[in-house]
């Protein structure tokens, strides 16, 4: 995190506003949530802190185990997969949605108005 340092009537210490003006904070919006490295792990560690994932993910691992194999393993991995990349499609279209917007809203131009 920047902070940003504001000198009020700083006309006599340019040097000192110079100075002060390399910390500033930059004015870019960015709403996305993911970046194009964090996008797995995160959004993998988002979905399974919910509990149907976490069921899913449960019989998953419970059925490699021989002894409780009820189903082929494939097929009990099919649901978990359908519904991990299905969110995981609606979390990437979203995110992607906000990066243009954010895109849109940095590059627009704007108006300063000074008394």
């Amino acid at each position: 995190n920047k902070w940003r340092i504001v000198f009020p009537d700083n006309g006599r210490q340019w040097k000192d506003w110079k100075q002060a003006s390399t910390f500033y904070s930059g004015n870019r919006i960015q709403t996305t949530k993911y970046t194009w490295f964090t996008f797995l792990p995160q959004n993998l560690f988002e979905q399974l802190h919910r509990l149907g994932n976490i069921y899913f993910l449960f019989l998953v691992i419970l059925n490699w185990f021989p002894q409780v194999e009820v189903f082929h393993r494939e097929i009990t991995m099919l649901p978990l997969i359908v519904v991990l990349l299905a969110s995981m499609t609606k979390d990437a279209t979203e995110d992607y949605r906000k990066y243009r917007f954010d895109k849109t809203i940095n590059f627009s131009k704007t108006r300063v108005y000074d008394k």
